[in-house]
Formats: C-alpha cells, structure tokens, sequence
C-alpha cells in the first residue's frame, strides 16, 4: 500500500497546470526532434538539457520524460515514412512499417507504433513501479560469459533466421563486424584500421553509420529506379486512423510479446533496445512463416508492433534500473544520469529516501507522459502520412539535407559527411545485390561488446575457453539458438522440396 500512496502523491504532484504544461512540451518537442534524421530520442534529450536548468527538479524531470518518450515517438515516425529512422533502436520497426507506407497504410503504421509505445511504456513503467528493486538484481546475474552469449544469439538470430538467405546475412554480418572494429581496441589500445586517420581512433559513430545505410542509401536506391519499372512513383499516403479488428488480432499479441521480450533488456546494460527490437522483429516473423499467406516483406503490421512495443518497455524498465540502481543501461539513460548529477543528486537505492517526491512524481509522470503521446499523436498520424504527398525529388531531397546536417551537428566532423556518403554508396549496393541490412546493424552495434566481454572472459578465466558454457544462462541461451536453428533448418528443407515438387 506504501506503493501506491507514494504513486499517488507523485500524481498529484505531477496533475498541476505547469506541470502537465512541461509534459505536453516535453512531449512535443522530443517528438520534433526524434523525427529529424541522425538525431533522435537521447539526441533530444540531449539537446533539450539546457532548457531545463531554470526549472525546478520536479519540473525539469517531467520534462525530461516528455523528451523521452515523444523523442521515441518521432524516431519511429520518421522511419516508418521515410525508412530513415532517427535512432537505431526505431531500425527494427522501420523495416516493415516503411512497407506499410509504401503500400499506402501509413496511417495504420503510425497508429500501431504509437499503441504499441503506449502499451510496452506502460506495462513497462509499471513493474518498475511495484518490482524495481527486484528487477534490478537480474543485471547482477550477467557476466561477461553471459554479455558473450546473448551477442552471439543476436547475429545468429538476426543472420540466419530474421534473413532469407542464411550465406548473405552471415556476408552483411561480417562487414559490420569489420566495420565494428574500427578504432582503438579498448583493452589493449591498438589502434585498428584507421588508415593512420586520428578523427577514426574512437570509431565511426553510429549515428553516421545508422544514416548512411538507412537514410542515404534509400535515397541512392531511389534515384536509381527513378524513370524505371521499378519506379513506383508517388507513395500513397493514405490509411486511416483507426486499426481494423482483423489489425487489432494481428498486432496484439505481437504488442504483449514485444513488451515480454523488452521489459528484462531494459536492466541488462547492453546499451539501448536494439537487442530486443530485432528479436522481437525476428520472433515476429519467425511466426508468420507458419501462416498461409505471410505478410512480411509487403507490410506486415506484427513487424511494427513487436519492436515498438519492445523499445518502449525497454527504455521504462531502463529507468527503473537507473532509479534503483543507478546503473545507466543506454544512452538516454546516461543523459538522464548526468541530469541528476546537475541537480545534486545521485540515483540509486538511497534516492528513493533522499528525494522520494522527485523520484515518485518523475514515475507518475511516465503514465502521464504515454498518455498525453498517445492523445497528441494518435489524431495526428493521418497528418504525419500526409508527409509523403511531397513529391518525392523534394522529400528525398530533403531527407539527405537534414540527414547530413544531423551528422554534422552531432561531431563538427567534416570526415563524417564523407563517411555517411561512403556507407550510402555501401548500402545501395547491398540493396542492389539483396544483402539485408539488419545482420549489418546488429553486427555494428553489439560487435564491440561481444570481443570485449569474450576477451574479459578468457582473461578471468586464465585462457579456459570452457567458461563461455558455464553458467545456466549461457547453456540456456547457447541450448535455444541451436534449437531454433535445426528447426528453420528443417523447415526451409521441406520447403525446398516442395518447391522442386511443384
């Protein structure tokens, strides 16, 4: 009961007019600036830090989870219309929802993103609620065998399961890893295929990496079909508002097990919601493999609403580690760490006694938050589609505009715009040749972190390579990826046969 008087009294701090003020303009300005290409969610937060120094604590961080969540909201915004996603954790959703848009349901995309946000927040936020001391002990349970394990599930998963063709995910996996590697090895500080270039000695960030693959690569391959067959010319930006019943028993199931597989992510530090949304996308489309007529690869709304809502359970449950433990598990959330820090204070255990009306009115405010997204959004998605009635020549030309200027003002790195070009050039190529670009991300992005935690293994393990398989989690792990791979195995060989039958 202790709980929810708390909570309530977060509430009632919250439910004042410039309270419920900073909200809706936290809201609306990190939905502004998520849909900015190469910005995004911890980009607004970011952005919008200075802002808040003249507020009070109670209103600064109301503020802050406005941002945070509208700057969510705007990621996916931007990908499903523009396949150019402000940040890599709206990747996954991109995928399918920017087919959605191309075949006219823009709307639906955007709606099931937004009730997909919603409800993964919202389950999300409240476990953290009643279960975040609890929760938080699951991060003390992964070692770096453990951090090892749940990478290399990751490319399997996404290479030769999420991928049609096992040989060409497992080609774009390694060029991300090749491309991982890039910088100064943080263990022994070699610098590593830098080219003696001292702006690549900490990496190419991914930010430039997420737009030129995504942003000017779709850009390169639709100048290239441009006054070709394969030019579909205007996309339609019709659809409506409200999901279908047929709509709403596709996606919701998908909704609660995209907020199942987000919500333990959330207390794991293995940087954002990548992980989850791509094994939510892949468990997705694992599933519609055994329909009659599958829907991936034409739009299929169960692609949207499992990652976001595994994104969005996944940045509540973040928090809820940062509050608790005060263990930043993403980057927005180390954003939000130092905003504590400019205040004073330090997130924790101790903080739920030293400041208990900030950190109960800053938990009211994530409901009031996704509430005021869902109404300010939701009304609004036919109006965001009407984004693609621009003609395209201008649309696209926008696109690289903003996109370049994204890269641009996160480094003042002159060597960044030529690399976005590069990696545009690169991606257009591999959509010319039918590489996927999903093995490439996940490679790129957990790439680091798999050769750092297997070279903390073998090191605490004085060589022994028997301590990667030593843990139940990394047995159970290891023990569900070979099974999941003998059963696509066996299910693409009959398929094969069926096929030479026919």
């Amino acid at each position: 009961m202790d709980v929810l008087s708390n909570l309530g009294d977060g509430f009632l701090a919250v439910l004042t007019p410039i309270n419920m003020l900073w909200v809706f303009v936290g809201a609306l300005l990190g939905t502004a600036v998520g849909v900015l290409p190469g910005l995004g969610s911890a980009m607004a937060v970011a952005l919008l830090l200075p802002v808040t120094f003249s507020l009070d604590p109670i209103g600064a961080f109301i503020m802050f989870a406005g941002v945070l969540f509208g700057g969510l909201f705007g990621d996916s915004i931007a990908g499903i219309l523009m396949n150019t996603p402000g940040n890599s954790t709206a990747i996954a959703g991109s995928i399918e929802g920017h087919r959605m848009a191309r075949n006219g349901r823009a709307a639906q995309a955007l709606a099931t993103s937004a009730i997909g946000a919603f409800i993964g927040g919202i389950i999300a936020s409240t476990l953290v609620v009643f279960f975040a001391p609890r929760l938080a002990e699951l991060a003390t349970l992964f070692g770096p065998a453990e951090y090892l394990a749940l990478a290399v599930f990751a490319f399997v998963a996404i290479s030769a399961v999420v991928s049609d063709s096992v040989l060409r995910g497992l080609a774009s996996l390694a060029v991300g890893l090749a491309i991982a590697v890039v910088g100064i090895d943080g263990i022994s500080g070699a610098i590593r295929f830098t080219g003696g270039v001292p702006e690549l000695f900490d990496g190419i960030d991914i930010v430039v990496i997420t737009v030129g693959l995504l942003a000017l690569g779709e850009v390169f391959a639709v100048a290239a079909r441009r006054g070709t067959r394969e030019d579909t010319g205007v996309i339609p930006s019709g659809g409506r508002l409200w999901l279908s019943w047929s709509e709403l028993k596709q996606a919701g199931p998908a909704w609660l097990r995209g907020t199942a597989i987000g919500v333990p992510f959330g207390i794991i530090p293995v940087g954002g919601s990548e992980v989850p949304t791509f094994l939510a996308y892949g468990t997705e489309r694992r599933l519609d493999r055994r329909r009659r007529k599958p829907m991936f690869g034409r739009g299929a709304i169960q692609g949207v609403a499992g990652p976001e809502a595994a994104g969005n359970a996944t940045a509540g449950t973040a928090m809820g580690a940062l509050l608790a433990l005060g263990l930043p598990t993403s980057a927005t959330a180390a954003i939000m760490l130092a905003a504590f820090r400019q205040y004073g204070l330090q997130p924790g255990p101790l903080l739920f006694e030293r400041a208990p009306d900030l950190v109960w009115a800053l938990l009211a405010s994530f409901f009031i938050g996704m509430v005021v997204l869902l109404i300010l959004n939701l009304p609004f998605a036919p109006l965001w589609a009407k984004l693609l009635k621009v003609p395209r020549h201008y649309l696209y030309a926008g696109i690289t505009v903003f996109a370049m200027l994204g890269v641009y003002a996160t480094s003042s790195k002159i060597i960044d715009l030529v690399l976005v070009l590069v990696i545009g050039l690169l991606a257009f190529m591999m959509r010319r040749y039918g590489l996927p670009l999903a093995p490439m991300l996940i490679a790129i992005i957990l790439g680091p972190l798999a050769e750092t935690e297997l070279r903390r293994a073998l090191a605490v393990s004085e060589g022994d390579p028997s301590v990667l398989v030593s843990s139940p989690i990394t047995i159970a792990l290891y023990g569900i990826l070979v099974v999941t791979l003998a059963i696509v195995g066996v299910q693409r060989f009959r398929a094969h046969r069926r096929a030479v039958a026919a």
